[in-house]
């Protein structure tokens, strides 16, 4: 069983998503004939978003900022924890640091267990305590 995170500097993209799944520690933990379920969540940067007011407005981009290290270990133990929790196989979480464009990724997260539901229901447990707990926050840049 693996949990791997990182934070990353700009928006990822494919090249750091397979930087980051490169480690031993990701390569050696597939559990192959366990797996029945591989599922990947990509966070991109929608165009428009609500403002202060309740508004819909055009974004450029969001800028996500980070409070270091805290940010990094907060994922990493969110990880951990869905994986055990949920009894996942492996877990991969990478979210931007900085400045995102519009249409970009900023966020990357896959789940691998032994069966479709529990990875789903990880998946969503994730995201929802990464709104929560992470110290990551974002600022819109508008049009």
């Amino acid at each position: 069983m693996t949990a791997l995170a990182h934070i990353v500097d700009g928006p990822v993209t494919s090249e750091v998503v397979t930087q980051a799944l490169a480690t031993p520690a990701w390569r050696a933990g597939r559990e192959g004939a366990h797996t029945g379920a591989i599922v990947r969540f990509d966070g991109v940067v929608r165009r428009m978003e609500v403002d202060a007011s309740g508004e819909g407005r055009a974004l450029v981009a969001l800028d996500y900022q980070t409070y270091d290290p805290m940010a990094d270990r907060e994922l990493t133990a969110l990880a951990a924890r869905i994986l055990e929790t949920h009894a996942l196989l492996r877990i991969a979480a990478i979210h931007s640091r900085g400045r995102v464009e519009v249409g970009a990724t900023s966020f990357v997260l896959i789940v691998e267990a032994a069966h479709r539901a529990e990875a789903l229901v990880a998946m969503e447990a994730f995201i929802d305590a990464l709104k929560v707990d992470a110290p990551i926050w974002k600022r819109p840049i508008w049009a």
